[in-house]
């Protein structure tokens, strides 16, 4: 790489000043006559370069200057004249920005840094990626005390090259220290957890929950001078959650320093303490649970092939109560109605847990929410789990259903009871909402009884953070369900307390805390343009494999815009809207003696390629994008909605119009 020479200098002095500004000439005579006093024989006077060099490396002057000499990008400098090169490695589509980190004085932070990673064997085969090539990549996040961190993505590799630092501020929480600076005896009693989640991202852009791991970080409380270096074994999730998969490299370290270190028999003795009164409470409850399961199946012997689920594994094989997957949740500004709340939920990727081998047997995982949310896409259970807490937050009487759809598949599903006795169910997969009247096997056959519009079947168990009620009524078939919970003949009720002592508040270390949301990354307008663009392309190649030109009617796409802001406005309130406007506009738009067509689709994901392949498939959209005719004019419109965690519904309609020949 060859530099102008005005650059050049400019470059030298920059150095040059850096140098000075860090006293490295004094630094280096130090080191030469250190060298020459103790290294050297008095009758061997002759130092080599070599020699010096390493006798700087070895003092880690080379290093102190490397570390000082920082080359950063002005992210408000744009290049105009030289298009931007790909990255020899992976494509990261988020542009770098420089962010200045405040840090209060009167706060303590804890400094995480990731030094690479080793020993992740999967990929041991895996050639070095090609400049330019996009490959999969490994992306670390983090979560602790109500804060996220996202690192950047590294290719995947047996020893990838994460090098990334995080500040996490430990007392962030705190109302009543808030303004103190806590010592390290306070900080021992904080037992959150730093929750890591690995994630793979495939050439596709497909993701997969790697790894799942909670960072124990008190231990550098007790480590010399507050800095401690770990080596962190990551195990596998599921079927794999006893398997390594690598490991990781990583460095605490206090800010500011502390003042008094614990001794390590402290802290040790603390994590004995934390894990005995969790291992009691979980016992106590166990214990509980079983004397609840008996006097259950007492009442009916049919009970036994209900869907009463006490207990879930979530994605480290570890069996939770299921009560301990939900809690209310509060979207801040980023969600504004539980409607809306639920459109967000529905519009994450729906991806049963992945299983090795054939079966039919499910393989059961039910994920924290941070690998939810990080992956972007989960089971049932997880979207479930979801949306009840985002109802509860938004102060409704929420429920998790455990039952069974068509064909006697488990499902799970969401359940609101209003306090005029309204219920409500909820599929978290679509965001579709029926009101439930329940059928009275009673009546005469001449009563009218209310036809169900819901899909679900059979419903063993409801439950929330609070509570759970096992189904004791005679039939669990849904339309027959009368969901009076207060009633125990038809609902038996666990005892609050005992939930209590196993789900937060009352839980302590082995019961992950709750991440808050983040808002989208996702530029909408933007997103949609470069889909709409490369959307025209695959049509146009298709068309002219097929013979047929092309010509695009940029009017007509721009019509189409309304009746895909309406159809998202459905998919969220219920409610239609528009639709006049849009008819009325396409009237004018088509000619006497022209005919219209249309098809819109729904995604949610933004893969453009793989959206025209399922395009294709339908004989309707195929019918407008092979449209033959006189003058056949063709138009393309994609709407992206964004959500939360960088969800987005993306909307597509194709549409042609032509003469109609007879």
């Amino acid at each position: 790489m060859s530099l102008p020479p005005e650059k050049a200098s400019e470059l030298k002095q920059i150095i040059h000043q850096q140098l000075l500004k860090m006293d490295v000439h004094g630094r280096i005579r130090e080191v030469l006559a250190e060298t020459i006093r103790e290294e050297l024989a008095p009758e061997h006077q002759q130092l080599s370069t070599e020699d010096l060099i390493k006798a700087l490396r070895q003092r880690g002057i080379i290093d102190d200057v490397m570390k000082e000499l920082k080359f950063v990008t002005d992210v408000n400098e744009k290049e105009r004249t030289s298009a931007p090169k790909p990255s020899t490695h992976f494509v990261d589509r988020e542009p770098p920005v420089l962010k200045k980190t405040n840090i209060d004085p009167t706060r303590r932070y804890l400094y995480l840094q990731v030094l690479g990673g080793k020993a992740f064997l999967e990929h041991l085969q895996e050639p070095e990626p090609l400049p330019g090539q996009i490959c999969s990549t490994f992306t670390l996040c983090l979560h602790f005390r109500n804060q996220r961190f996202r690192s950047k993505p590294v290719p995947c590799a047996c020893e990838p090259d994460f090098h990334d630092g995080f500040l996490l501020e430990v007392h962030k929480d705190s109302l009543d220290d808030g303004s103190k600076m806590v010592d390290a005896t306070t900080m021992l009693s904080i037992c959150d957890p730093v929750h890591m989640v690995l994630i793979k991202t495939d050439t596709f852009g497909e993701t997969t929950l790697v790894a799942s791991y909670f960072l124990e970080w008190r231990s550098v409380l007790a480590a010399e001078n507050g800095i401690t270096n770990i080596a962190v074994e990551l195990l596998g999730v599921g079927t794999e959650s006893n398997v390594s998969v690598g490991v990781l490299n990583i460095r605490l370290e206090m800010y500011p320093q502390l003042n008094k270190t614990l001794s390590s028999e402290i802290t040790s003795t603390q994590f004995t303490l934390e894990r005995q009164k969790t291992a009691e409470k979980e016992r106590l409850f166990l214990v509980y649970a079983k004397q609840w399961w008996r006097e259950y199946l007492q009442i009916r012997p049919t009970h036994n092939v209900r869907l009463v689920k006490i207990f879930a594994q979530d994605e480290n094989g570890v069996n939770r109560p299921v009560c301990s997957f939900v809690r209310p949740l509060r979207a801040g500004r980023l969600l504004d109605t539980p409607r809306q709340a639920a459109r967000f939920v529905s519009v994450l990727g729906y991806e049963r847990a992945p299983v090795i081998g054939g079966g039919a047997g499910k393989q059961e995982q039910w994920c924290t929410l941070l690998a939810f949310l990080c992956r972007n896409k989960g089971d049932c259970e997880d979207h479930s789990n979801l949306l009840c807490s985002l109802l509860l937050g938004f102060g409704l009487e929420a429920f998790v259903c455990v039952g069974t759809k068509a064909k006697g598949v488990p499902h799970t599903w969401v359940m609101t009871c209003g306090t005029d006795g309204t219920v409500t169910f909820w599929e978290s997969l679509t965001g579709h909402r029926y009101i439930h009247r329940p059928v009275n096997p009673d009546d005469p056959p001449i009563v009218e009884q209310p036809k169900p519009l819901y899909p679900y079947r059979t419903i063993g168990c409801v439950f929330n953070h609070q509570k759970f009620f096992g189904n004791c009524q005679p039939s669990d078939a849904v339309e027959v369900c009368v969901f009076d919970l207060h009633d125990e003949s038809k609902w038996k009720p666990m005892s609050g307390e005992a939930i209590k002592s196993v789900c937060p508040p009352g839980a302590t270390s082995s019961v992950p805390p709750f991440p808050p949301l983040c808002a989208s990354a996702i530029d909408a307008a933007v997103t949609s343009n470069e889909i709409e663009l490369q959307l025209r392309i695959l049509v146009s190649e298709h068309r002219k494999d097929l013979g047929l030109s092309t010509v695009w009617d940029d009017q007509l796409s721009y019509v189409l815009s309304p009746a895909l802001a309406a159809y998202e406005l459905e998919r969220t309130t219920g409610v239609s809207a528009g639709n006049e406007e849009f008819q009325d506009a396409i009237r004018r738009a088509v000619p006497d003696g022209h005919t219209f067509k249309g098809f819109p689709i729904h995604f949610v994901h933004r893969n453009a390629r793989r959206a025209f392949a399922t395009c294709l498939r339908s004989p309707f959209c195929e019918e407008i994008i092979c449209c033959r005719g006189d003058q056949v004019r063709l138009a393309v419109r994609v709407r992206v909605f964004t959500y939360p965690e960088s969800a987005c519904a993306v909307w597509i309609m194709f549409a042609c119009k032509y003469r109609s020949v007879l």
